[in-house]
């Protein structure tokens, strides 16, 4: 009697280009994951996704900056993992291997922010995945003190974005996406603060603003420079509405979470203006991730979340509610984990390299470390002045500037007026889903 042996094969399609290690190295990371050593991975810093394969076993590791999306195809000889960035890559692989039969987006499987996920690849059936934490903060760590609290949120901040600029040749120039809010505002100062301290040209800075029909995050950041003498920096992007096309922006995320779309529709307007104006323009840095690290979200807009659940969960705007958790989807992961495609994958299509510090895990570990209970008192309004109190006061100490703080706005809210917002964005879930469902025919 012959014994089938299966012939596993594995086809990573990732770029490692595309990664950034800020603290460590990406063959310290590699090797840590190569022994599955989840303490060792959660040294190190940066915007990454990774896979290593020993035999049967595949582990796979990535930062919330760098989503990675993998998909376990049928063949006579074995099973076949393929790992990629996109479903439209994973399909477009398939196809090419006469597998595209078995493709479906709703098989592919999105790896969770902070998890070594483990795969056996053994044959059918196949097994479920093993998850192993590789980032878990200490919460509630620091005072009540908001002044520290600030310091080291800002400083944090501040080693991020200094790392970053390391890995940037002289003398390319940055970009910030930049509304004028507080988390756009805090990562522009942040920058420009870090640029002059190394002596660089400050030229080679600018703070782009969209603006769609006379949007009111202009006049904002406008303002913001103004009040600090930083003028020369901003240059506003101005685009036509007929330029905010929510079903290209599902097609791009390949998503179809409205908020996350609208978002997302914005950024492509801007990703590609800029593209237009500049054409050998590279580094682009934003401010994602600063309304998760503060969750600073109407909790009331969420049926599914109230300010216990909220404040009483680890990461919760960051991960969602867990892999182990009911309402995880394997498809997409949870919180930012899956919604930072809003601003990654729009960037990547014009051939930008994308960072957000905000959403390094230096940053979240400091975040995290904020007693927000205790200085909330589960109070909601509380809860969200306490964003533009930790950051005012964190870049004040760093800087010397005071920075403006105004009331908070969706990036895809504040780009445009209330006309052009209810003419382009459907106001129900159902035409976001129908767009990605004929992506994907």
């Amino acid at each position: 009697m012959i014994q089938h042996t299966y012939q596993e094969r594995v086809e990573n399609l990732m770029d490692p280009s595309s990664n950034i290690v800020l603290k460590g190295s990406v063959e310290k990371a590699e090797e840590a994951l190569a022994r599955g050593d989840a303490k060792a991975l959660g040294e190190i810093s940066g915007q990454f996704a990774l896979v290593h394969r020993d035999g049967k076993t595949v582990r796979m590791a990535r930062s919330i900056g760098r989503p990675m999306r993998y998909f376990l195809a049928k063949r006579a000889e074995g099973p076949c993992l393929v790992v990629a960035e996109r479903m439209d890559e994973i399909r477009d692989f398939l196809e090419s291997e006469g597998l595209g039969d078995q493709f479906h987006p709703s098989y592919t499987r999105m790896v969770p922010a902070h998890y070594i996920v483990e795969l056996e690849l053994l044959g059918c059936p196949d097994p479920n995945p093993d998850y192993k934490r590789f980032f878990e903060p200490t919460r509630n760590r620091w005072s009540t003190d908001l002044d520290d609290i600030g310091r080291r949120y800002i400083q944090a901040l501040a080693r991020v974005c200094d790392a970053w600029l390391d890995t940037i040749p002289d003398p390319e120039p940055i970009g910030v996406f930049f509304s004028g809010g507080i988390d756009s505002g805090a990562v522009f100062l942040v920058v420009r603060h870090l640029m002059e301290a190394r002596g660089m040209a400050p030229t080679r800075l600018k703070a782009f603003t969209l603006r769609v029909d006379g949007g009111t995050d202009a006049d904002q950041a406008r303002t913001f420079m103004q009040r600090l003498g930083h003028s020369l920096y901003l240059e506003v992007v101005d685009v036509a509405r007929e330029d905010l096309d929510y079903a290209d922006a599902v097609r791009t995320i390949e998503d179809y979470k409205p908020l996350d779309v609208q978002s997302a529709t914005a950024c492509l307007a801007l990703s590609r203006e800029i593209r237009a104006r500049y054409p050998d323009w590279k580094y682009l840095i934003d401010g994602d991730g600063g309304d998760e690290n503060l969750k600073d979200y109407p909790i009331e807009e969420n049926a599914e979340l109230t300010i216990r659940s909220v404040l009483n969960n680890l990461m919760l705007y960051q991960e969602g509610w867990g892999v182990h958790a009911i309402k995880h989807s394997l498809t997409y992961s949870g919180g930012q984990s899956r919604g930072h495609v809003r601003s990654w994958a729009p960037v990547r299509r014009f051939e930008f390299s994308g960072f957000s510090p905000f959403a390094v895990t230096d940053v979240i570990e400091v975040a995290e470390g904020i007693p927000f209970i205790e200085l909330t008192d589960w109070d909601h309004e509380r809860l969200y002045a306490l964003k533009g109190e930790i950051v005012g006061r964190g870049i004040r100490q760093l800087t010397g500037e005071d920075m403006p703080v105004f009331e908070k706005r969706r990036f895809q809210q504040g780009a445009v007026t209330q006309d052009v917002y209810d003419e382009v964005f459907p106001a129900t879930d159902a035409p976001y889903r129908r767009a990605f469902s004929a992506a994907y025919p």
